[in-house]
């Protein structure tokens, strides 16, 4: 996925309707790369998303790894919150990751509002997941 996070904030600010922007996040979604089946197992789910969610972390080397993340969901509205989570943190140094507040990107883009409370709770649980697997590659030694 070569979308930014810079890219997506432009493209909300650009798009008025609530409609247009959900229809946005799921394009975010279907351009996904593919996710592969042997990746869709239990250790890779996100634990407190209604839907199901797949998150697979490849740690680089150093005391400081840049991280890429791989991801998808059965849900195709989730599937574009997993587009913008990789694109706000896949590809950053674990330290960047840890210091990067989700909460307030989800703000500007005017997310916090407009998801479900069910959606809201799984897109914390995918932040969480992300920032544990970035502090475990800042203490452990690859």
């Amino acid at each position: 996925m070569t979308t930014t996070i810079d890219t997506i904030r432009d493209d909300f600010a650009f798009l008025d309707e609530w409609e247009d922007r959900y229809r946005y996040v799921i394009e975010l979604g279907e351009a996904l790369p593919p996710f592969p089946d042997s990746a869709r197992i239990d250790t890779n789910k996100v634990q407190g998303c209604v839907s199901q969610v797949w998150l697979v972390t490849h740690r680089g080397d150093g005391t400081d790894p840049v991280i890429r993340f791989q991801g998808d969901s059965d849900a195709h509205i989730v599937r574009g919150l997993v587009a913008i989570m990789l694109a706000l943190f896949s590809d950053r140094q674990a330290s960047e990751i840890l210091g990067t507040d989700a909460e307030a990107t989800l703000r500007t883009l005017g997310l916090n509002e407009h998801l479900s409370p069910q959606r809201a709770n799984g897109l914390r649980s995918m932040v969480k997941r992300i920032k544990r697997d970035a502090e475990a590659a800042l203490h452990q030694p690859a």
